[in-house]
C-alpha cells in the first residue's frame, strides 16, 4: 500500500490555510468552542447512526483508509503479471500455476487462478468473479454514500446549533456577559458544520466513488486475464486484450 499524497496534500492546504487566515486576524483558540463541536460531531454521529446500521457506519473506518493510501501495484504490474503466467500455463499446463500462488499478493487474482486449476468451466468462474466485484463495489459505494450522508447532516447540525445559541442569547439579553458565549455557540457551529461538509465529508466521498471504480476496473482487468489464461491464450493476445483497459499512453508491451 502507498499513501496517497494527493489526499493528505489535500487536507493540509485546505486546513492550513483556513488557520493562516484565521491567525491573520486573531487567535486560534476564539474559533474552538467544546458545546458547539458537540452539536455538530456528535448530532451527525447521531443521525448518521439513525439513518444507517451501526455495522454499516462501522464499516466506514475501514473504507475510508482507501482514500489514504493506493495500491502498490498499477494495471500495467497486473498486466505483466497475467503475461507471465499466461506464458507459464501454456508451456507447463495450467496446473504449473499453482506453485506461484504464494507470490500472489491480491486476494481476487489467488481465487481466480486457483478456480481455473480447480477446473471450472470459464462461465462459472466469470459468475463467482463477477459477483465478487459487485459485492465489492456495493461495500464502497454504501462508503461514498455514509459521508454524502454526513455532508448534508453537518451543515443542518450547524444550523440547529445557531438557532440553540440565538434562543440562549434572547433569553439573556438582561446579562451581557452571557450574550458572549451565546453568540459563540450561534456563529461557530454553522462554521464547523460548513467545515466538515466542505472539507472532509464531501471530498472523501469524491475521492472513494474514484477509488472504488479505478479498483473496479483493476479486478475486471483481473478477470479477463483468468479467463484468457483459462481458454489458453497466447500471451502476446492476453496483452493486447488487456492493453484494452489502459490508456494509449501507458500501454507498455513485455515481447518489444
Amino acid at each position: 500500500m502507498l499513501v496517497d499524497i494527493a489526499t493528505i496534500i489535500g487536507f493540509i492546504a485546505a486546513f492550513g490555510l483556513i488557520v493562516a487566515g484565521i491567525l491573520q486576524g486573531g487567535s486560534l483558540m476564539t474559533f474552538v468552542d467544546p458545546p458547539s463541536l458537540l452539536i455538530v460531531v456528535g448530532g451527525t454521529i447521531g443521525a448518521t447512526l439513525i439513518n444507517y446500521s451501526l455495522p454499516q457506519v462501522l464499516g466506514l473506518i475501514g473504507i475510508i483508509k482507501n482514500a489514504f493510501f493506493s495500491q502498490s501495484n498499477g494495471p500495467q504490474d497486473w498486466i505483466e503479471t497475467l503475461v507471465e503466467f499466461a506464458g507459464k500455463s501454456r508451456r507447463d499446463g495450467i496446473l504449473s500455476l499453482e506453485s506461484s500462488m504464494g507470490d500472489v499478493k491480491d486476494d481476487f487474482l489467488k481465487k481466480g487462478i486457483q478456480l481455473a486449476i480447480d477446473g471450472l468451466e470459464p462461465q462459472i468462474i466469470r459468475n463467482i468473479l463477477e459477483t465478487e466485484i459487485d459485492h465489492v463495489e456495493e461495500r464502497h459505494n454504501m462508503g461514498s454514500d455514509i459521508c454524502m450522508t454526513m455532508s448534508a447532516f453537518a451543515p443542518a447540525l450547524g444550523l440547529i446549533g445557531t438557532l440553540i445559541g440565538l434562543v440562549l442569547m434572547l433569553q439573556n439579553m438582561d446579562d451581557p456577559s452571557s450574550i458572549g458565549p451565546a453568540m459563540a455557540v450561534a456563529l461557530l457551529t454553522t462554521f464547523y458544520g460548513a467545515i466538515l461538509a466542505n472539507i472532509v465529508f464531501t471530498p472523501l466521498a469524491g475521492k472513494l466513488k474514484i477509488k472504488s471504480q479505478g479498483e473496479i476496473l483493476t479486478k475486471e482487468l483481473l478477470l479477463e486475464g483468468v479467463l484468457s489464461i483459462t481458454a489458453g491464450d497466447n500471451p502476446r493476445v492476453l496483452e493486447q486484450k488487456l492493453h484494452a483497459f489502459l490508456a494509449p499512453k501507458l500501454r507498455k508491451s513485455a515481447f518489444e
